[in-house]
């Protein structure tokens, strides 16, 4: 599965920003769809994911409430819609892939990441 995340920028606190992950290669009626993000000197964390032939998916706690994940199978593409940003929100996003399994880890193809950056 090749993946290709795109949409990020630089925002003001509170704004909104959708992210789209492109994805070729693979059927992916098995595949779990995720983001995650990464800021320096930090682990790279679980944000969301969805299940692409089903209805499940989550959010992390951390964004819940702000964050959400959806996607358009006719488009092949999983967006992450990012509502009341704030500062440290700030991170490389990454699109992941997998086939079924735990949500949270275990992902073994990755897009190379869009940057938001939001400003207080």
């Amino acid at each position: 599965v090749q993946l290709q995340a795109s949409g990020g920028g630089l925002v003001q606190a509170g704004d909104s920003l959708t992210l789209s992950c492109a994805a070729s290669g693979r059927t992916l009626s098995n595949y779990v769809m995720a983001w995650f993000r990464q800021t320096p000197g930090k682990e790279r964390e679980f944000v969301a994911s969805i299940l692409w032939s089903g209805s499940a998916s989550y959010v992390d706690d951390s964004v819940q409430g702000r964050f959400s994940i959806s996607r358009n199978r006719a488009k092949n593409t999983v967006y992450l819609q990012m509502n009341s940003l704030m500062p440290e929100d700030s991170a490389v996003y990454y699109c992941a892939a997998k086939i079924r399994g735990s949500h949270r880890s275990g992902y073994g193809f990755w897009g190379p990441g869009t940057l938001v950056t939001v400003s207080s």
